[in-house]
């Protein structure tokens, strides 16, 4: 059962696939704002995996985000997810990501509990 006050961490090595370079090449060549969103995005759905229901899936559905210090490539990034608030589908989490050296970012990120295969229904009506 999922719960407010739950709490996950999930660690990455960034490296050249993490860079900010790999969106636009005048970019500083550190650990890209978009990773960021998606080691966010990653942790709190690794939180909600194991208390699904089969057929269940977790969707994210918005991310307040700010990324407050550059991270040399070659840095360990830690994120940390706490589940603040669950009502009904909605979960909604409060992150904090730390490098080696100081806390780099912060955000709120919204998940909403799917039926995976009404999901995939839509999907392929979509897709005509």
């Amino acid at each position: 059962m999922l719960a407010v006050g739950m709490k996950h961490e999930k660690e990455i090595t960034t490296g050249p696939e993490h860079s900010a370079r790999n969106f636009f090449p005048d970019l500083p060549d550190v650990f890209g704002t978009p990773y960021l969103v998606g080691l966010f995005e990653g942790v709190s759905a690794e939180l909600m995996a194991p208390h699904l229901s089969p057929g269940e899936q977790s969707v994210g559905a918005g991310m307040d985000l700010k990324h407050t210090a550059p991270t040399p490539l070659g840095m360990k990034v830690r994120a940390v997810t706490e589940l603040v608030e669950v009502d009904k589908r909605k979960h909604v989490f409060r992150l904090e990501a730390f490098d080696e050296k100081e806390k780099i970012g912060e955000a709120t990120h919204i998940r909403y509990i799917i039926d995976a295969a009404k999901f995939m229904q839509k999907v392929e009506a979509k897709k005509g």
